[in-house]
């Protein structure tokens, strides 16, 4: 993605659902993560430094699609990030070009409760509760792995992490 020149707060592509992660400037350093709390503590003046190539990166933690970056952007800057693409709507009849396979389980149960609900409204209304419910738990489900996904240790205890000459090192044992 392309930076907001001159700007401190930075915004995740358009089609974003939530902002992920930042990997590096192209074809420069990588962008480590930290927390404002943590800038605003070792450089209180870190807003207003003079635009250069980013460092760091933080989350907007009332934003899902806002971050921050120090120093603020130079012009033309790009960052290789990485973020959650909002879906495509579709219309009845439209092609469908993608849909994520973790999504498979999901589509299905959507489509059998849809199915059933209309068919068997008389006969059987548990089976089109049943899949509905496990439609709502398939989508509301990845809500929950968010922490997971979005940070550094991927879920892992912090105490079976250590630092090493090397970098992070996980502890067996």
């Amino acid at each position: 993605m392309t930076c907001e020149t001159n700007a401190v707060v930075q915004s995740a592509p358009n089609d974003s659902y939530r902002m992920m992660d930042v990997f590096s400037v192209v074809n420069g350093a990588g962008v480590t993560e930290t927390t404002r709390e943590q800038l605003d503590h070792a450089r209180p003046t870190w807003v207003s430094d003079t635009a250069a190539t980013a460092e760091n990166w933080m989350r907007h933690l009332r934003n899902p699609n806002k971050f921050f970056i120090y120093p603020k952007s130079t012009a033309g800057q790009q960052l290789n990030i990485e973020y959650s693409q909002t879906p495509i709507d579709y219309a009845s009849g439209d092609t469908i070009l993608f849909i994520p396979e973790t999504y498979f389980p999901s589509v299905v149960d959507g489509t059998v409760f849809l199915a059933e609900s209309i068919d068997n409204e008389h006969v059987n209304s548990g089976r089109a509760k049943l899949f509905y419910d496990s439609f709502i738990q398939g989508l509301s489900g990845s809500a929950s792995n968010r922490l997971i996904a979005d940070s550094e240790s991927a879920g892992e205890n912090q105490k079976d992490i250590i630092d090493g000459p090397y970098g992070k090192v996980r502890r067996y044992g």
